[in-house]
């Protein structure tokens, strides 16, 4: 599933991910399953420290944020690769999973249906 490039590099145009289930303008012409990404993140005693101070002032907590943002990003672009890797050019019915392992180590799930769509002639 792991590869040296990334899929946008690859030519998966990630506007053709999406959790409708359909895309206008296009129809499925072969769906390929189930892809998925995982990532598993803990926080770093630093990190913890300083989302820990932040909740004193109040408000968003920047470091935790980004950290959310950086495996999010991370679970998705590997289920990205795992469609590329089959031959999608789309992925249809997108969703996010998260699940605490243990006290401060997260895994985050990206999943999706891998698809080969072509547009619609009218």
């Amino acid at each position: 599933m792991s590869t040296p490039y990334s899929a946008t590099q690859r030519g998966f145009d990630h506007r053709l991910v999406t959790t409708a289930f359909e895309i206008d303008g296009y129809r499925v012409v072969r769906n390929l399953g189930v892809v998925r990404g995982i990532t598993v993140r803990s926080r770093s005693i630093f990190g913890t420290l300083g989302a820990s101070l932040q909740t004193l002032v109040g408000g968003n907590i920047t470091l935790l944020t980004n950290l959310c943002e950086k495996t999010r990003a991370e679970a998705f672009e590997l289920m990205i690769q795992h469609a590329a890797d089959l031959g999608a050019n789309a992925v249809v019915g997108a969703r996010y999973d998260a699940t605490e392992v243990m006290q401060g180590v997260t895994e985050v799930l990206a999943y999706g249906t891998a698809v080969v769509i072509e547009p619609v002639r009218a």
